[in-house]
């Protein structure tokens, strides 16, 4: 990129009236040309608080995780890079110029925000969330050969490069999708370490057992359509399950303690 690149941050957002205003106060000042937070069917005043701080808002009431980052990306106004963060205060916005940076150097199309190797501590990415992460990505590696440590939904990638891979997710998959096409179109894919702390508020993911039920079946069914799609197997067999499930109990009792 010759000029200074274009960013967009996409802020997905489900009653999060108290937690937004502090991610969009931290996000560092002159980094994106425009923040569009999508409100997908709050009953608070997320948008309203959006507003007031100067973001765009996008409403889109159908729920899904997937199915806002969509939402957002349809009206962003030419981007270069598209950025993905969490409204929820969890992620730290001031990691931002660390996530670009491999992208801005051109040595990555597609960046993920590590949880693990930032050292998050298992009170702000619970038991649940870092086991099935971890099942994830041994999955990923296994099937598409992708090495990451998380799905963590602080992102960047190239805007020509998303378009490309065609996302259709609109729910829990959306996260290990993106990393499962980002291996299968060859993409120049890097992880960089970035800190989290816990939420403003309760999951409505891991803070609840429909939640992560719904979401860790969502993921594996996700690989699975993936894998069946570029033909590398017509399916995720036990033998593939058992030897992730290994590994993430590995990493499980090998772990510091937080």
């Amino acid at each position: 990129m010759s000029r200074q690149p274009r960013v967009s941050i996409v802020l997905p957002a489900l009653n999060e009236e108290q937690a937004l205003p502090l991610v969009l106060a931290e996000i560092p000042k002159g980094i994106a040309a425009e923040i569009v937070v999508v409100d997908n069917g709050s009953t608070d005043g997320t948008a309203e608080v959006a507003r007031r701080a100067g973001a765009r808002v996008v409403t889109e009431r159908r729920r899904g995780y997937g199915r806002a980052c969509l939402s957002g990306i349809a009206v962003l106004d030419r981007p270069d890079i598209i950025v993905f963060l969490d409204a929820d205060h969890s992620d730290y916005p001031e990691d931002l110029p660390a996530l670009l940076e491999p992208i801005l150097a051109d040595r990555a199309d597609f960046v993920v925000g590590s949880r693990i190797r930032g050292g998050a501590s298992r009170e702000a990415l619970l038991p649940q969330a870092y086991y099935g992460n971890r099942l994830a990505c041994a999955l990923l590696r296994l099937c598409f050969g992708a090495r990451h440590t998380d799905l963590g939904p602080f992102r960047a990638i190239r805007s020509e490069d998303l378009y490309r891979l065609q996302m259709v997710d609109r729910g829990y998959g959306w996260t290990v999708e993106m990393q499962a096409k980002a291996a299968m179109a060859g993409l120049r894919v890097e992880e960089v370490p970035v800190r989290y702390r816990p939420r403003v508020g309760r999951s409505k993911i891991t803070g609840t057992i429909r939640g992560t039920i719904g979401a860790g079946t969502k993921i594996l069914w996700t690989i699975a359509r993936l894998r069946m799609s570029a033909r590398v197997g017509s399916k995720i067999t036990s033998s593939h399950l058992r030897a992730a499930s290994k590994e993430c109990r590995r990493d499980l009792a090998t772990a510091p303690a937080p």
